[in-house]
């Protein structure tokens, strides 16, 4: 078992900023999208992430000080305990990594893919290895590795695949099931820990992302459209922004701000089949410093009172 503090390089009383400051270069180092011709950079990258679980851990660094579990995070054998002991493998999940997600630039790994730690079974040696197996129940199966993914808000709402890199170095391409959702997990058979009864799974904890300009509501994408005073008014086709690719949206003559259009199919693939839609909240974007405008407004004497019938 490995001493989490010698694996990362810090000393026993580092802080938190310095072991994440650690751990950090040596995952940039040791990362398998950059070492994919070197199988011991990605085992000692799988050691490095598990040392990094537990020292961020305050009750598990705590417990690991006063000597009651070991570097893997198992409870600590008295003197003299059988053999082996210890869960196989131990490769943990991802905290701040940079994942390829599949053409184009590199996005930061630390917005993207974020590994969320413990929750994993137990299995390896300890009496059993020495003495036999007792009884007559299948060798376990190692345990489950927990991840947490962050999906872009587009790619949820079109379900574009998602390209990760897991724990042990495979690369997959991550299908997202209609109607995902923050919080929808993904159960990965075989892609855990290693055990005698066979590998355990990874569960992957979908959260999607925020976008700077649409919103989420039910199924339904919503969106609030800058258009100019003379596109109100005189009303023509404009582009839109969608969570596929921008189209063209026909904005009523004499529109008004709040006025909402449907762009229907544009919206979060629904579980039971079908899309949502995309509502466009027309905002109406007057200049601020206008003289032809204000010299118009000026002699202008239409209108009426658009608060009348508010008794006001």
């Amino acid at each position: 078992m490995a001493d989490p503090y010698a694996t990362l390089g810090v000393a026993r009383g580092a802080s938190e900023a310095d072991i994440k400051k650690a751990y950090r270069k040596l995952a940039k180092e040791l990362h398998p999208d950059r070492n994919q011709d070197n199988p011991k950079a990605a085992e000692r990258f799988g050691q490095v992430t598990s040392a990094y679980d537990l020292l961020t851990d305050k009750d598990k660094r705590a417990r690991f000080d006063r000597g009651e579990i070991d570097g893997d995070g198992n409870p600590a054998a008295p003197f003299g305990y059988g053999a082996g002991g210890g869960r196989p493998g131990g490769a943990g999940g991802f905290r701040s990594h940079q994942f390829d997600m599949g053409g184009g630039e590199a996005p930061d790994m630390s917005d993207i893919f974020e590994g969320l730690f413990g929750g994993r079974g137990g299995g390896g040696g300890g009496f059993a290895s020495g003495f036999g197996r007792r009884g007559a129940g299948p060798p376990p199966k190692g345990g489950n590795v927990a991840y947490r993914l962050q999906v872009p808000f587009a790619d949820a709402a079109a379900l574009a695949p998602q390209r990760v890199t897991l724990a042990d170095g495979s690369t997959i391409d991550l299908k997202l099931p209609a109607g995902v959702d923050t919080g929808t997990q993904m159960r990965l058979s075989g892609k855990g820990d290693p055990g005698a009864g066979g590998p355990g799974d990874a569960i992957v904890t979908i959260e999607i992302q925020p976008h700077r300009f649409f919103t989420r509501e039910g199924d339904d994408v919503r969106l609030d459209l800058p258009v100019s005073l003379k596109e109100a008014v005189e009303g023509g086709a404009v582009k839109v922004p969608t969570v596929d690719k921008p189209v063209m949206l026909s904005v009523p003559p004499g529109s008004t701000s709040g006025k909402t259009l449907r762009l229907k199919g544009k919206g979060f693939h629904r579980k039971a089949g079908g899309r949502g839609d995309q509502l466009v909240r027309l905002v109406i974007d007057v200049p601020a410093d206008d003289a032809a405008l204000k010299s118009f407004v000026a002699g202008w004497t239409g209108g009426g009172n658009p608060r009348a019938n508010m008794g006001v």
